[in-house]
């Protein structure tokens, strides 16, 4: 059976996983940011409305306005966005961390066996994460007809 080189297991597994988290990390960001100026502009735009008596459906309005705060925020925390964000990022930027420590033959990449410990510190990290969202899954309150 064919052994995995270094160059192979950085590009198609390493770079990959880098690549993923970073998008994802990039993805949740947007997300995350646009909900949340969802958020403050509606309700910001809200006392304004209330005062200005003479506006045609202002309540109309600023119902539709709240419900939109709710929906934002409810959104928002649903999809853990900001926690997703923070998480992705943090595990790209430790798979990073350990590329180029290996890349510059630094500790813990400095001895004969190298590779494999990278292989084991990247395989470690990526299920952690793994693990974490799992857990997460996991704790989310059950809805019901929802399995």
């Amino acid at each position: 059976m064919p052994q995995l080189t270094s160059s192979d297991y950085l590009e198609q597994r390493l770079d990959n996983q880098i690549n993923w988290y970073s998008a994802k990390s990039s993805r949740c960001k947007v997300w995350y940011r646009s909900l949340r100026i969802i958020e403050i502009v509606a309700a910001a735009i809200i006392p304004l409305l209330s005062g200005m008596d003479n506006l045609l459906y202002s309540n109309w309005i600023i119902g539709g306005l709240g419900m939109l705060i709710a929906i934002a925020a409810a959104t928002g925390s649903l999809f853990k966005y900001h926690e997703n964000w923070i998480q992705y990022r943090a595990t790209s930027e430790a798979l990073k961390h350990e590329k180029f420590l290996f890349l510059g033959g630094s500790a813990p990449y400095d001895g004969e066996n190298a590779f494999q410990v990278l292989v084991q510190r990247v395989e470690q990290l990526i299920s952690k994460e793994n693990s974490n969202w799992t857990v997460s899954i996991k704790s989310e309150p059950k809805i019901a007809g929802r399995e």
